[in-house]
């Protein structure tokens, strides 16, 4: 889990989509089930992942937000000293639900199958 403050304290303005995308790209990639969502290759690489808004509802204790990672991934080989395979970043995109709580402004995020 992680914080999701200055997202929580932009609900309900015209400012909350460009809040919630600028601080969740913030959020380092392994706290988020990226990893899950990968497509064609094996790994997260390390590069910076951006975020679209999809959509948010408030439900009783949460915002629940919904968001498209584009991020990068590599397909490792066997990491033999003498293994051809170029690791060379490709692009990855999976949806995720954020559930953020309306007290402490923690953030749940879940992988969708979308």
């Amino acid at each position: 889990m992680f914080r999701l403050a200055k997202a929580l304290a932009a609900w309900g303005t015209p400012a909350f989509e460009s809040t919630l995308k600028s601080e969740l790209e913030q959020v380092a990639a392994e706290q988020l089930p990226l990893q899950q969502g990968l497509s064609g290759t094996s790994h997260v690489t390390g590069s910076q992942h951006s975020v679209m808004f999809i959509g948010a509802t408030g439900k009783d204790d949460v915002i629940r937000a919904k968001v498209g990672v584009f991020y990068g991934g590599a397909l490792i080989g066997c990491s033999c000293a003498d293994d051809p395979t170029p690791v060379e970043e490709q692009p990855e995109y999976c949806t995720l639900q954020l559930d953020i709580d309306r007290k402490t402004a923690e953030t749940r995020a879940v992988l969708l199958s979308e």
